[in-house]
Parts: C-alpha cells; structure tokens; sequence
C-alpha cells in the first residue's frame, strides 16, 4: 500500500537551492571523492577570504515559541541569525549568536525566542569576521514550522535512528544516504533522531564487497578510520554525517528532536564500565563518554545543553520534554547515562535501572503534568525486545524471562503501573536501535505483570546502516509482535536491504493517531489508527 505525500512547498524548493549552494563547497580541507579520503576538517585558522558556512544549517527542539539554530564556520566568526515570515526577508528579527572558535570546534547555536505559533519560519545565518563585522559570509538559509497553538492544527513528524553503521557510510555510488531525501520530500513538521546518531566505534573501509559480488565504496576521512578516542576523533564523527547532501538539504528544511544511544560513545556502554577492547588506547568509559557528550552537544542543537543561551554547550540533561501544541508532548529518555551495568538482568530489586531514579521521577512528574492528547515516550531502547550483550549479559530491558518483572523490568513495571493508576492517557512508545522494524502492542490479558494499561511500541530503522534479523519477544508485558520486516541474516547492507523511518500524524479535528511504518522507496509496510483518550486499543 503506498501514499501520495506532498512535495516540499515553492518556498522551500529555493530555501533548499540556498543551502546546497552554500554546502556545495564542502571541499573543505580536501575533495568529496567516492570512496577517497576526505582530509582533516578541522579549520585552518589563517585562511583569507570571508568565514564560510559550507557545512550547512540545521534547527532543533522547536515549540511553539522557540527553537534552536546551528552552524559551523569553517574560522573564527561571530554568528548573527535573522528570521522572517517571508522568503524575501523583509522586516527580518535579527538575533544574535555566539562568537565561534576552537573551543566550540567552531560551532555555534542560537536561541530564537518569541516566534509566532504554528508559521512557517524563514532563517538565515551570516558569519561575519571578529576583527572586521562588515566582511561576512554568504548567508546559508533554511526553514521550519513552530508548533501550532490550537488543537485544530494537526502534526505530522518522523522518527527513525542508525545511521552510517557497521561499516555502511556514505556511498556516493548510490546517492549517499537517499533516506534523508526521502523524508525530506514529506515535509514532516519535525524528525525525531532515536539515538545512534554516530557509530564512533565502528571504523569504515574504503570499499566492502557484497556476497553478490557488487562493492560497496565508503566516503573515507581520517576520524573515520579508527575507533573515537579523543575528542577532536568524536567530533570528527559527527562531522561525516554533514558531508552527505541529503542530510544538510534535509537538515535545512527539517528540526529535528536528537536523543543519544550507545553507539555516539561506544556500542553497549554503560557508566563505570572499562573496556576489554585493544583497539582503545583510552579504557576508562566515563572519559569516552565526556568527550562524546562534548562533541554531541556542539554538532547538535539540543535545549537542554544550550540551556545558557550563549551558544556554548554546558553540562546538561538529555532527557526532556519537548511540547509541541496541544495535541503532543515529546518526552525524549536517555537510557545511556544513568543505566546501572550491564547482567544477565535477575536482580529481585533495582532501583538505577535503565533510567536511574531522578530521571524516572522527572519522567513520572512530567507525564503527570501533560495536558496533550498524545505523550510520546522517545526511547532510545525498545521495551519488550530481547537485546543481548554477549553470551549472558542484557543490554536492553527484557532479558528473556517470561515471567515476573526483575532487574530493569522493574523501573519499567513501575512507570506503567504509574500510568494506569494516575490514569494517563495517550502514551505511545518510539524507537530504533535494532535495525528493522515492527509494532508491538502489549496488553494485561498476554502478560506475566498486568499492573498497567494496554500501549502500543513502533520500532523503526535503520536510517543508513546494516540490518539485522527481529529479535525475540519476552513476555513479562505481554508484547504481540503484530508486524516485523527484518533481513533474515545480519549486517545486511543498505544495497540489499531498504532503510525505514516511521511517520506519526495527528489529525487536528479528531485527534486521531496514525503511526505509519515506511521503507525505502515510498513503500508504506504497516499502518494503525490509535484513537485519541483510549485505553485497550
């Protein structure tokens, strides 16, 4: 079954043409060649010229009201943003944003305030000479909607996670990551990125041959080549994913809400953990992680690390709650940073859990204060699957007993029975992380712990990495695995095997919930109605 979609509206088309024009010259520090080495992107810091924008312009955590801008200069420059209802810029707000430097490997965000609810914004950001404001940059444009203020408005937005891993990077054979063009062209209100943004741990190879014989050619920087350790090598990586044009077009037209997972540090890590891995030089994980948190908060524009509104990323959270109108709250977990270590899951009490206490009582003071229609709980983890860490250990959530809630089941236990009993309405699980996609609907009646009302979990990705077969069901919540399409061996690549993204839209009127599971090439694979105030649905 597929759906007509529309187009990009006039007004983006040529907000498109601005910023490819001004990303086109990303020979920075060397040539895009398939399956060559791109040099070092670190900025020389004595080069002539005007500062350039070449890496493009991307917003995130949008509301009604606000929302992020990022840039990367390619030297030293100060970062103005002037916003406008209009294409033509005319009665432009001008905002002005943090000088960029090395300390920021120079990055910047800008806080926009008092925008008007539910417009189209038009933005463009200049960069302009410390030592000489009147030399500036081409200004490198983009768009988004602000959420809307009344019900009647509807929402449509994206999710999907995994992206250039194990061993799949950016292809210019076959178009690089094709996906983001895709969800580009349906013009989504915003994209929710469920983690796996990098693979740091994952080194490319100039070329992989298929098991059919055909090749596969990466794009190669030096950062690329070697596990991340140090922090210039993590924001390295996240620098790859700029070279991509689909993801800067699709960035310019798209927010997006970002959340991390294991690989933006290290695959399966977890606080205190010190590696058995000789490719690390560095051991210690919570040093990794630092230096990886560092280089997410300057390549992405998240509201809780720009908190300061400076532009420069302090410690923060990345669990929050992003709330979009009246018909959705986002609330985005972060089942990384508080996670006790990983085991074989058995444990009678267990109150770290996957999320840690404090971030379960946000997380339950937040639902309770929701006045949307629909809450997205955003998990970077799925909840029923089966996600093992080598022969014994758990990495996810469930860990194959089918029976009572134990070790992090019980945290999980917890906040459904939470939902129930303060009779919450409207949560719907998101995620990625395992590289297929599905809908589980869980319900009492199937399950071992029947303290909770009936929810849905949609599983969708990769976005551009390797597939893997479903994974096993555990019964403690009682999960009904209602659809799967998965390869049926693992690492498939990109040439073998669609990506997937999933679509959510939110009909203003009724307050319905369409959750449509997508594959690439325009093919809708699966598709519910949730209806809005429901339970047992």
């Amino acid at each position: 079954m597929s759906h007509s979609v529309p187009g990009p509206t006039p007004a983006r088309r040529s907000v498109l043409r601005g910023s490819l024009a001004a990303s086109a010259a990303l020979a920075v520090g060397g040539g895009v060649v398939g399956g060559g080495v791109v040099g070092s992107s670190a900025p020389a810091l004595a080069l002539s010229g005007r500062p350039r924008a070449a890496w493009g312009v991307q917003t995130g955590d949008v509301t009604a009201s606000s929302g992020l801008v990022w840039v990367r200069s390619d030297r030293p420059a100060r970062m103005i943003v002037e916003t406008s209802a209009s294409e033509s810029f005319r009665r432009a707000h001008r905002h002005h944003g943090p000088l960029l430097g090395p300390g920021s490997d120079f990055t910047g965000t800008t806080a926009l305030r008092g925008l008007p609810a539910g417009e189209q914004i038009h933005y463009r950001v200049t960069l302009a000479d410390p030592a000489d404001p009147r030399r500036t940059g081409e200004p490198v444009v983009g768009t988004f909607r602000t959420a809307p203020a009344l019900r009647r408005d509807g929402v449509r937005f994206l999710w999907s996670g995994d992206i250039a891993g194990q061993g799949w990077g950016i292809n210019p054979d076959v178009g690089g990551f094709r996906a983001f063009e895709e969800m580009r062209r349906l013009n989504p209100d915003f994209f929710l990125c469920s983690g796996d943004t990098v693979y740091a741990d994952g080194p490319l190879q100039p070329s992989v041959t298929l098991p059919d014989g055909r090749v596969w050619r990466n794009l190669m920087t030096p950062e690329k080549a070697k596990v991340a350790e140090t922090l210039a090598e993590y924001r390295g990586q996240f620098r790859y994913n700029l070279l991509d044009h689909n993801v800067r077009a699709f960035n310019a037209q798209v927010p997006s809400i970002v959340q991390w997972d294991d690989h933006e540090v290290r695959n399966n890590w977890y606080p205190g953990q010190i590696l058995e891995d000789a490719r690390y030089t560095e051991k210690n994980v919570d040093v990794l992680a630092a230096r990886a948190s560092r280089a997410f908060a300057e390549y992405f524009p998240v509201s809780t690390l720009h908190a300061r509104g400076d532009g420069l990323a302090t410690k923060g959270r990345m669990h929050r709650v992003v709330r979009y109108g009246p018909l959705l709250d986002v609330f985005v977990l972060d089942m990384r940073s508080y996670r006790n270590a990983n085991s074989p899951g058995r444990q009678a009490d267990d109150t770290d859990g996957i999320l840690g206490a404090e971030q379960l009582a946000w997380l339950k003071r937040e639902l309770s204060r929701s006045r949307a229609v629909w809450k997205v709980l955003a998990a970077d983890m799925p909840l029923g699957l089966v996600v093992p860490d080598g022969a014994t250990n758990i990495e996810a959530i469930a860990q194959g007993d089918p029976g009572a809630p134990l070790g992090r089941e019980l945290q999980i236990a917890e906040l459904l029975r939470f939902v129930k009993h303060r009779r919450i309405t409207g949560t719907l699980w998101l995620t990625a992380d395992v590289h297929y996609t599905s809908a589980q609907h869980y319900a009492p009646e199937r399950a071992a712990f029947q303290d909770f009302a009936p929810f849905w979990e949609f599983v969708s990705g990769p976005l551009a990495a390797g597939g893997f077969p479903a994974n096993a069901l555990d019964a403690t919540f009682g999960p009904e695995r209602v659809f799967v399409r998965a390869p049926e061996r693992a690492n498939v690549s990109p040439m073998e095997s669609p990506q997937y993204f999933g679509e959510v839209d939110i009909d203003g009127g009724s307050g319905e919930l369409t959750v449509r599971l997508r594959a690439e090439g325009g093919t809708v694979l699966f598709s519910k109605v949730l209806q809005p105030g429901r339970v047992g649905q």
